[in-house]
């Protein structure tokens, strides 16, 4: 693996790897099926996931992405204890009313998240381009604000980032989805990357592999060929070969080279390969 460092942008006066550590993989939701998803929950555990932690800090990835979640806790912990190195904690909590909500930013301040954005399933339920709003959040950032985190908003509408920007919101960043097919971007993906390149704001780019329909070096090089230098992209990993792989990836790419690691191979593949 490259020793090349792992670029970072600066979001609230925290430095954080342009790599970010996703958890669909950790905690069971394979977008996939309900089979794959029970697979991955009965698969994992705290010390399978610290693991897979230690490869991706050591490699510059410091920061997660998450719901909460006691299994992730304690593979943080057990990860912390091992290491000495903190992970920034983007935590999105939900509910189906902004009550709800607010147990659940009391909850991510007890745990010691540094960033609180509300889940899409609370934001998107909320937003209103006609009136050029977002219901309640003026109200839900500064309670974030209170309890010691900065607010963002994990959207999968892009036009949470327009509405957000334009009614001139307290937000630090935006978590949305981009990957070469489309998946759960809710409009074709130039326009979704052109929003992207269009606010100031940093985003977070999830799905970039598209829930694993779309290979890592086809996913990761059009993410960051369609983002800002400031922005970043959050990706599920599953083991220690998929973080030590997709850092390599991103290091590549991120230093204006093709993506170049080993290839996936079968025996179908054969006459593809030079004797």
């Amino acid at each position: 693996m490259s020793e090349a460092p792992l670029p970072t942008t600066s979001i609230e006066g925290y430095e954080i790897g342009r790599l970010v550590i996703g958890t669909n993989w950790f905690l069971g939701y394979s977008h996939m099926s309900a089979a794959k998803s029970r697979w991955i929950r009965r698969y994992q555990d705290a010390e399978k996931i610290a693991n897979v932690l230690e490869v991706c800090t050591a490699g510059g990835m410091n920061a997660i992405v998450a719901p909460i979640s006691e299994l992730l806790m304690e593979a943080l912990e057990l990860h912390e204890e091992r290491t000495g190195r903190h992970i920034i904690q983007i935590l999105t909590p939900g509910g189906a009313t902004t009550e709800e909500l607010m147990e659940g930013i009391d909850e991510c301040a007890e745990r010691g998240a540094e960033f609180c954005l509300p889940h899409t399933s609370w934001t998107d339920s909320r937003l209103c381009p006609a009136r050029n709003e977002i219901e309640d959040w003026p109200r839900v950032a500064e309670y974030i604000r209170e309890r010691g985190m900065a607010p963002g908003l994990s959207t999968h509408r892009p036009e949470a980032i327009v509405v957000g920007d334009r009614a001139g919101y307290d937000i630090a960043t935006y978590i949305q989805p981009l990957n070469p097919i489309g998946f759960l971007c809710s409009v074709e993906t130039d326009w979704v990357a052109g929003l992207i390149n269009r606010t100031e704001k940093p985003i977070i780019c999830i799905k970039p592999l598209a829930a694993g329909r779309v290979n890592p070096p086809t996913g990761l090089s059009f993410a960051f060929s369609n983002i800002k230098p400031i922005d970043m992209v959050c990706i599920g990993l599953l083991c220690e070969e998929e973080a030590e792989e997709d850092l390599e990836i991103t290091r590549q790419l991120l230093a204006r080279q093709r993506a170049d690691v080993e290839l996936q191979y079968s025996r179908s593949k054969a006459t593809l390969v030079d004797d």
